[in-house]
């Protein structure tokens, strides 16, 4: 049997036929492309909500938080010890300042042998800082920048004042400085120099006591300065000399200003090594602190209105310098 062949409008009809049944299987292969790359997009998406919950759970939970607060209390017992010994420092300043005759006040400070110990206080004290700063700062300077055999040594004999007691300090400068000194007979026999129980023997005294305070605080201020700004002026040309003028002193500058305050404070309050040394000769070696031991036998008030000026001096000190000893507060993280 003779299949016929097709006409030309049944071939047209099965092209159309087979395009759009091919159109067919081409969206249904979009479709199923667009649904796998919506998996892939919902899948990166659910993992970068996981991360940033992971992210979240990794923060500090209130748990840890209170925690971490509990941890930066005091422990038990801590807080009336510290009151308690809060107490005992402030109770004798508020004893002063309680029982201090403010009415006589300003007759007890005018009177002559208070006038005279104030103004002794004042030369010797400040003739002290003067001796200190003129030799002190060059040894500083040594101690910070020069590496030597026996640093530690010369560090530790240069604090040895300040916890030796004061009356041991003034026999030391009386065996080295005295008349028959090691040294002092060697003063008297040539050039007539006696130093113990004069105004220079005071000064001096006060001098031994307060260079300390000044050294130690200016080797720190360099140490902490580096040598970073002395090089850079070396390459530049400029001489050592030139180069502590100009450079290094203006940058200690705040640390040379804090040494002195304390080596002032602790001249202006000194009294074992004056009295051994120096003795308390009113007008001559009598400072106040010796004028305050003396009042207190006849003058009460004298004695009180004198000790009101050695603590307001301390005061001063302690708010210029709060700066120095306190520089920053801390981070509110670890408040």
């Amino acid at each position: 049997m003779t299949v016929a062949p097709p006409k030309k409008g049944q071939e047209e009809g099965t092209t159309r036929e087979a395009c759009a049944a091919l159109g067919a299987r081409e969206s249904d292969a979009a479709a199923v492309g667009l649904e796998a790359h919506a998996s892939r997009n919902d899948g990166g998406a659910s993992r970068d909500a996981g991360e940033l919950r992971g992210a979240g759970e990794a923060r500090p939970r209130p748990a840890r938080r209170a925690s971490r607060r509990a941890a930066r209390r005091a422990p038990f017992g801590f807080i009336p010890l510290a009151v308690l010994a809060l107490v005992f420092l402030t109770l004798p300043i508020v004893g002063l300042l309680a029982r201090a005759p403010w009415r006589e006040l300003p007759a007890d400070l005018t009177a002559p042998g208070v006038l005279t110990a104030l103004r002794l206080s004042l030369i010797c004290s400040v003739s002290a800082v003067a001796l200190s700063a003129a030799v002190g700062v060059p040894l500083a300077w040594v101690l910070a920048r020069v590496q030597f055999r026996g640093r530690n040594l010369v560090r530790a004999l240069v604090v040895l004042p300040m916890v030796l007691p004061p009356v041991v300090g003034g026999v030391a400068l009386l065996l080295a400085f005295g008349r028959y000194g090691l040294f002092g007979q060697w003063l008297d026999r040539a050039f007539g120099i006696t130093l113990p129980f004069t105004t220079g023997g005071a000064i001096m005294a006060e001098t031994f006591v307060a260079m300390p305070f000044l050294i130690i605080t200016v080797e720190a201020g360099l140490r902490a300065l580096g040598q970073r700004y002395e090089d850079a002026a070396a390459t530049l040309g400029a001489g050592r000399w030139t180069t502590f003028r100009r450079v290094t002193l203006p940058l200690i500058a705040p640390s040379l200003g804090a040494g002195a305050a304390l080596a002032w404070a602790r001249a202006l309050g000194e009294f074992g090594a004056t009295i051994t040394f120096a003795g308390n000769l009113p007008g001559s070696t009598q400072t106040m602190p010796l004028a305050v031991y003396l009042a207190l036998q006849d003058n009460l008030g004298g004695a009180m209105a004198l000790s009101l000026i050695l603590l307001a001096i301390s005061v001063v000190v302690l708010v210029v310098l709060r700066g120095h000893w306190f520089p920053g507060r801390e981070p509110h993280g670890h408040a």
